[in-house]
C-alpha cells in the first residue's frame, strides 16, 4: 500500500513539475492523463494475469472517460507526463521508459495489420520509447522501432525508423523507410 501511495505522490508531482499552469496537487488530480495512467496500470495488471476482457473493458472505460486509449499490454515506466492528453493512442507491445514526455494527439504504434500478420507471434510491433524522450503534438511513431533516451520528435513527425539517442527529428518530417515517396505522394500508400 505504501508503494501504491508513493507511486500516486510521484505521478501528482509530475504533473506539478511538468506543467506550470498546475498550482497543487489537488488541481493535479483533474488532469485526464492520471485517470488515464491509474486505469492503465490497474488493466494492465489483469492483462499480465491473461484476464483480458476485464482489462480491456478497463482500457475502454478510461479511454471514454479520458480520450487517452492505451492498451492494456503496454509497458509503461515512471513519471510519463501526457499533456492535453486527447487522442493519444498506446499500442499493444509499446514499452515507454521514464520521464516520458507525449502531447496531445500523439500515436505510438503499429505500420498496419497486413505486416503483422507476417511477424511471429510475440514480435514486436510497436515503438519502443528510451527514458527522457518528448514527442510533440500529433507525432506518430509506428512500428518496431527504438526511440533512443532524450530523443526529441517534433510535432506532426511521421517516424518510422529508429531515433538515436538525443536525435533531433524536426517537426513535420517524414523519416525512414519509403519517406521519399511518402512526402512526394502525400501517402504510405
Amino acid at each position: 500500500m505504501r508503494r501504491a501511495c508513493a507511486t500516486l505522490r510521484e505521478d501528482l508531482d509530475t504533473v506539478l513539475a511538468k506543467d506550470p499552469a498546475v498550482t497543487s496537487r489537488a488541481e493535479a488530480l483533474m488532469y485526464p492523463h492520471l485517470l488515464a495512467l491509474w486505469a492503465h496500470r490497474a488493466a494492465h495488471l489483469l492483462y499480465r494475469r491473461t484476464w483480458y476482457g476485464p482489462a480491456r473493458l478497463l482500457s475502454l472505460l478510461a479511454r471514454s472517460a479520458t480520450g487517452i486509449d492505451i492498451h492494456p499490454g503496454a509497458r509503461i515506466g515512471p513519471r510519463l507526463f501526457i499533456d492535453h492528453g486527447e487522442g493519444v493512442v498506446i499500442g499493444e507491445t509499446v514499452a515507454i521508459g521514464a520521464d516520458v514526455v507525449l502531447y496531445h494527439q500523439v500515436t505510438l504504434g503499429a505500420v498496419g495489420w497486413r505486416r503483422d500478420r507476417m511477424r511471429a507471434p510475440g514480435e514486436q510491433r510497436h515503438p519502443t520509447v528510451g527514458d527522457g524522450v518528448t514527442i510533440g503534438a500529433k507525432a506518430s511513431v509506428l512500428g518496431p522501432v527504438e526511440v533512443g533516451e532524450c530523443a526529441v520528435i517534433g510535432a506532426h513527425a511521421l517516424v518510422l525508423r529508429d531515433v538515436a539517442a538525443k536525435e533531433r527529428v524536426r517537426g513535420g518530417a517524414v523519416v525512414g523507410r519509403h519517406a521519399a515517396a511518402a512526402t512526394d505522394a502525400g501517402t504510405l500508400g
